[in-house]
């Protein structure tokens, strides 16, 4: 696989860690051998327990609450993914994201979720002392994953500069890194501040990424996509960014990490996908990556919920699927709408700004007068009964979780735990 690699693609091998070069995907291991044995009138290769008619031993229990073929619940899926769902979502991808046309992408691997899917991602591209660039609002699982796990540096640059993007700010933080490879991590709609880049920042957030590329860096771009297509504004890129990366240079390879867990609110199926994509990137180097991944994958968790991909593939097929959804999504653009109209209230603004926010399922406010994000959190348990999330210095609202109604008096009762602090 590295052969193929390098004789197709050398900058990609360059941009793999030392475990990425040096993991793969057995062609004669169980795996392998129990596909060749598929079909034969005996069959004693696979670690699964079956009925003396072949069908998959199972509980009875179980059967009646799954209806499905047993096939496709109770035995072991591929390391891939199941060939099914692979092929569904690279369709998905597609039409999502319509500035691809006919980009040549890898077909999707299967993840235990998008956490699972950053973890593979930092087994194969990660190093100790490699420096991953993230915006200073973050999901905190990128430290356990990329600093904790593999080692790598985390670098921050500012998300946000007079109400948008930092784009500036991003590209000296990209100046700024000397080494040969550049690991950027970009997480749109942002989580925790449930924003998007407009569509003239998404160009500039590219010439940045551009720059470095021709200046001869390798860059690994992973772009968690986690909340994909929860875009509220006009003004927002309504595609992934991946759209712009995956055919702009050689030496940039853009990841694009997604799946349905919070597109189709399936959280605890845990399934994701991992795609590459790269300019001048051909089918033999992309199933190298796949092997690779799929590799990485095998020798962790082995193999993704069987269970969890039929499912998804039953919804996918429904003709209401799409119609749905869309009920689905509107009901989080209005409690976006309405979070907003909250804080356009002149008296709360003695006490927090909400940062900019138009996608997700969360937004941020910043605590003004000094006060202790912290402590308004914990009086807001208290007093309130009211939950929020502290980071760091802001205060994050998931709005996904709150119902139309209590949205207003979610605003206002911060609004008297920060009035009742002062007074203290």
């Amino acid at each position: 696989m590295n052969k193929i690699i390098e004789a197709k693609h050398p900058e990609i091998l360059n941009m793999l860690s030392e475990r990425g070069r040096s993991i793969f995907f057995p062609k004669q291991g169980i795996l392998a051998q129990s596909a060749q044995a598929k079909g034969k009138l005996i069959n004693a290769t696979i670690g699964e327990a079956r009925e003396d008619d072949g069908s998959p031993v199972h509980l009875e229990e179980l059967e009646k609450l799954i209806n499905l073929p047993s096939q496709d619940v109770y035995t072991y899926a591929p390391s891939f993914g199941k060939p099914e769902i692979r092929n569904q979502w690279m369709q998905f991808i597609y039409k999502k994201n319509p500035s691809l046309g006919n980009t040549l992408f890898s077909k999707p691997i299967a993840t235990n979720g998008l956490t699972h899917g950053l973890s593979i991602t930092g087994y194969l591209f990660a190093d100790k002392d490699d420096t991953v660039v993230l915006s200073d609002l973050y999901w905190e699982n990128y430290d356990l994953i990329f600093s904790n796990a593999y080692g790598a540096n985390i670098r921050t640059f500012r998300l946000f500069n007079n109400g948008g993007f930092d784009v500036t700010g991003l590209g000296n933080t990209l100046d700024e890194i000397k080494s040969e490879k550049i690991i950027l991590l970009l997480n749109f709609p942002n989580n925790p501040s449930g924003y998007t880049p407009l569509s003239d920042e998404v160009e500039l957030i590219t010439l940045e990424i551009l720059k470095q590329a021709e200046k001869g860096k390798k860059v690994v771009v992973i772009i968690d996509d986690a909340y994909y297509g929860l875009v509220f504004e006009e003004k927002v890129f309504p595609e992934s960014i991946f759209v712009k990366l995956a055919n702009l240079h050689t030496n940039i390879l853009a990841i694009k990490l997604d799946g349905p867990t919070k597109e189709d609110y399936v959280w605890g199926f845990r399934v994701g996908f991992i795609s590459f994509a790269v300019k001048e990137g051909d089918t033999a180097l992309y199933e190298a990556l796949e092997a690779k991944t799929a590799g990485a994958i095998r020798g962790n968790i082995s193999n993704i919920s069987h269970l969890s991909q039929s499912l998804l593939l039953q919804a996918y097929m429904n003709e209401s699927y799409e119609s749905t959804k869309a009920r689905k999504f509107e009901i989080l653009r209005k409690r976006c709408s309405i979070l907003k109209d909250c804080f356009t209230s002149k008296k709360y603004k003695e006490y927090f700004e909400p940062l900019p926010f138009n996608s997700g399922y969360f937004m941020c406010i910043e605590i003004k007068k000094g006060l202790d994000p912290e402590k308004v959190r914990l009086h807001l348990l208290e007093k309130y009964s009211t939950g929020v999330i502290v980071f760091g210095k802001v205060i994050r609202l998931a709005f996904s979780a709150v119902s139309e109604k209590k949205l207003p008096e979610l605003v206002e009762n911060i609004y008297l735990a920060c009035r009742d602090i002062e007074k203290k």
